[in-house]
């Protein structure tokens, strides 16, 4: 039998007569439209905690692309020479692409 841990305890007087199928359908209410959340809204309101970043600055040394590389026509990566698979309307194509 399924054990509802969250379901508030009871003393082993009250459980004695009240786990009968009658009790359990007494007990039972019409939940289908007692919450109504848009959704939109609950998530405009929600912020992850540390997720300011609007006063931050990216420090990302970016290099230029090197005499072995090139860059795929296709995925637009920059890859190593030895990715290299073939040319496709004169366009350098990586091995992924191909």
């Amino acid at each position: 039998m399924a054990t509802d841990y969250d379901a508030p305890r009871r003393d082993k007087e009250e459980t004695a007569g009240a786990d009968g199928i009658d009790a359990l359908a007494k007990g039972r209410t019409d939940q289908s439209g007692s919450v109504d959340v848009d959704e939109a809204e609950v998530a405009e309101n929600f912020e992850l905690p540390g997720a300011d970043l609007g006063d931050e600055e990216l420090s990302v040394k970016v290099l230029p692309m090197q005499q072995d590389e090139f860059r795929c026509s296709s995925c637009f990566l920059v890859h190593h020479r030895s990715q290299f698979a073939k040319e496709k309307n004169g366009q350098p194509i990586c091995k992924d692409c191909a």
